[in-house]
């Protein structure tokens, strides 16, 4: 990342897109600027014909991967568990992840162990843990509430009985107790999802009863009164995932009732449904099915000691197994769930990932399901890959191949993630036998390695700083309408940004930028090169032949407070100090946008601010590299965001252009991917037109070395050998039928988006 200019010259000269010293970033031809191209970017692209598509020579033969980030894998320590399978793994916050239960994958045992892994110091360590023990089981949830307690439910013990309690563990005491509960207790079972919604624990699916019968119900339990609600129908599903964001429970792979891997999303609105709202009066009913009141006591269970360690490392738990009698219900069949229930089945797609193949890992963040494919024995890392649903819209991209983010030689059992969304950690062991030097053979160790994944480094922002999520859902299109975004402190301060101070605003800084109206060929030979040839300390560049644009008016103080340049640039007493004036050479609406931003700490304005429209994406690249220059990650983070889940035809060579300006290698990496599977298209956009000539170079060198252009006869030769290419003549048939203008672009990504998923 560029350093923000701190000498009082670099001050004096104001930004330049191209970093504090003036110089563009490595590999990028100088002059051309992001002014240039927020200019020559148009609504509509060039007319394209639909007979051309690059394809490697030698599918054998992969390119290089651009340098950037990779998530690192770090050996653990300690006590590490060996083959724990259907244990329940749990990010628990200040670096540590708890694991709880599972069965040994070799002897059969099932444990009730407690194990703590440091993320600092990466030992594992046994817990010794106190008060109402739970019996060994394996397949249950545990998930993490209020931050500092593990509420464990269901599984199956030793016996291979269905449990349905509910035990706490006190992460800051190691102590165990089991609530008393009322309301109709939920069939026990195994293998199901449990998600957290407002005080509510909710239950999803899972397996019963001696044939493994698949449960299609949900309920919750209500954490402040612990009374189960009654169970209603919803999808029935084991081995899944489970996630509630916008007031909606969203489920999303695993196992059907037909025991088949499924990549069918369903979710349920919660929102004005009362039966969600309020918890259910129904008479209270113990866990042996026995009615009692509220007040009567709870049968006293003996305190348990924690077994003895073994000279492997665990033993089984020696206790009396707790077994749970059948769960009564009032009805032997659960009606509808009463809020309105949705279906969408993916079919088939380029960027659909099949649940078929691999091991598949489901989280959630920033309103995005993340499904990491990683490598199995049928599967290798190169054909794995980093996948993301956005659940506004319903549309699947790729975020990053297999080699990119896996290293070859591991298998991978575990993930979890931190409660913002920012981080996943990955569990598991590699693949050679003697891996790990423990006097046994290395494969038996099960949770000996852990890779860490930092998903702000995929332009995520983490649950704490996602948009609000959609009210309605709507079809995936090009075009994403955004919410309402700024809020609070942020929306009152929006109110008075670039106001004239005769209106009461309180403004008293005025931020020039260039104009509206500039010819794009005198800016780039005046401003920006201007800007690399004269020295820092000289400000004849800032815009004597470039036109100025009207004043922004601002308020020093926001200013001061929010960027640290004009900090630094104020403190040091700088001409701007004493004029109450600032010049930023950049194109205006990129300038207003990043003011703007300064105020509300959003880059969209919010729908009802019509004189700040929205940012388009050009502005939003040339906002990258601001964030760059003068080093704002927060604003970096929105930029990634944003770019990447809108990449599209005719923006895509500036955010390859910005996003290497920026330093930002996987956003660069993944525009030019764009790039070369939209080539027919790209090189007719204007943007990619008025790309110097160096930049055309290096985006072409992104083509395999063995690639070529295929087209005419010859395409229609190969898509016609559909059966002997499989998947890659789909592919070519798929882009044989595209259609290239952008007007007509969002019909045709509608029309693939119902090839590939059914509604219901």
């Amino acid at each position: 990342m560029a350093q923000n200019p701190s000498t009082p010259a670099a001050a004096a000269a104001g930004p330049s897109i191209f970093g504090g010293t003036g110089q563009p970033a490595a590999g990028i031809a100088p002059h051309l600027s992001v002014s240039s191209f927020a200019s020559a970017l148009t609504p509509t692209s060039a007319a394209s014909s639909n007979n051309t598509y690059i394809m490697p020579n030698s599918p054998a033969k992969s390119r290089v991967p651009m340098d950037g980030y990779r998530p690192k894998v770090t050996r653990t320590l300690g006590q590490r568990p060996a083959c724990l399978v259907n244990a329940s793994v749990t990010y628990c916050g200040n670096n540590q992840i708890f694991a709880f239960g599972g069965f040994d994958q070799y002897t059969d045992e099932v444990y009730n162990h407690v194990l703590r892994l440091d993320l600092v110091s990466h030992q594992w360590t046994l817990v010794d843990n106190y008060g109402d023990i739970p019996g060994v089981r394996m397949g249950h949830t545990a998930t993490l509430y209020k931050g500092d307690k593990l509420l464990v439910f269901g599984g199956e013990n030793e016996h291979r009985t269905y449990l349905s309690d509910l035990i706490i563990f006190d992460l800051k005491t190691a102590h165990w107790t089991q609530p008393q509960v009322t309301g109709p207790i939920p069939k026990g079972r195994a293998r199901h999802a449990a998600v957290l919604h407002e005080d509510k624990l909710f239950i999803v699916g899972g397996i019963t009863g001696h044939d493994n019968y698949v449960l299609d119900d949900i309920c919750y339990l209500d954490l402040k009164t612990y009374t189960w609600s009654r169970s209603w129908r919803f999808v029935g599903r084991f081995d899944h995932s489970a996630y509630i964001w916008g007031d909606r429970v969203w489920v999303f792979g695993g196992l059907s009732e037909d025991m088949d891997k499924v990549s069918d999303l369903w979710w349920l609105d919660l929102k004005g449904s009362p039966a969600f709202d309020s918890p259910p009066h129904i008479g209270s009913l113990d866990r042996s099915g026995t009615a009692r009141s509220a007040t009567s006591p709870r049968p006293l269970r003996q305190a348990v000691q924690s077994p003895a360690v073994g000279s492997s490392g665990y033993a089984a738990n020696s206790r009396t197994p707790q077994v749970n009698p059948p769960s009564f219900h009032l009805k032997s069949y659960a009606p509808p769930a009463p809020g309105a229930v949705s279906a969408l089945k993916f079919v088939s797609g380029t960027n659909v990932p099949s649940q078929m193949q691999g091991i598949h890992f489901h989280v959630y963040s920033s309103g995005t399901l993340l499904d990491f494919v990683t490598p199995a024995a049928t599967i290798s890392s190169k054909e794995c890959s980093l996948s993301a649903l956005d659940l506004g819209v319903l549309r699947w991209q790729k975020l990053a191949e297999g080699r990119e983010v896996f290293k070859s030689g591991y298998r991978w059992h575990y993930c979890t993630m931190n409660e913002d969304g920012t981080k996943a950690w990955l569990l598991g062991c590699p693949t050679e036998a003697g891996a790990i030097d423990l006097g046994t053979n290395g494969l038996e160790e099960y949770l000996s390695d852990i890779m860490e994944i930092d998903l702000r480094r995929f332009g995520f922002l983490g649950n704490n700083m996602a948009s609000e999520p959609r009210t309605d859902l709507v079809r995936p299109s090009l075009r994403i309408r955004h919410p309402e975004s700024s809020k609070g402190l942020g929306a009152d301060l929006a109110r008075l940004f670039n106001q004239h101070p005769d209106t009461g605003s309180g403004t008293d800084f005025i931020v020039t930028a260039l104009s509206r109206d500039y010819d794009e060929d005198e800016i780039m030979g005046s401003a920006l090169m201007h800007s690399t040839e004269l020295g820092e300390g000289d400000q004849t560049w800032l815009a004597p032949d470039a036109p100025t644009s009207a004043p922004i008016h601002v308020h020093r103080l926001i200013l001061q407070a929010r960027w640290p340049h004009f900090a630094r640039l104020w403190s040091s007493q700088m001409a701007e100090f004493h004029t109450k004036k600032m010049h930023i050479p950049e194109p205006y609406s990129v300038v207003k946008a990043f003011l703007y931003y300064l105020y509300t700490d959003h880059i969209d304005p919010s729908s009802g601010d019509a004189e700040n429209a929205m940012a388009d994406l050009s502005d939003v690249a040339g906002l990258l590299v601001m964030s760059n220059i003068y080093n704002i990650p927060h604003l970096r983070l929105l930029c990634v965001n944003r770019l990447s889940k809108e990449l599209d035809v005719d923006h895509a060579c500036i955010i390859w252009y910005c996003a290497g300006l920026a330093s930002e290698e996987w956003l660069r990496k993944r525009a030019a991917n764009f790039c070369m599977t939209h080539w027919g298209r790209i090189v007719r956009t204007v943007g990619f037109q008025r790309l110097p000539r160096a930049a055309l170079v290096e985006l072409s060198q992104e083509v395999d070395m063995e690639g070529r252009v295929v087209g005419g006869d010859e395409l229609d030769m190969i898509v016609g050998m559909d059966a002997g290419f499989g998947d890659a003549g789909s592919a070519l048939a798929r882009r044989k039928d595209s259609v290239s203008s952008n007007q007509t672009q969002m019909l045709e990504s509608e029309a693939e988006d119902d090839d590939g998923m059914e509604m219901s």
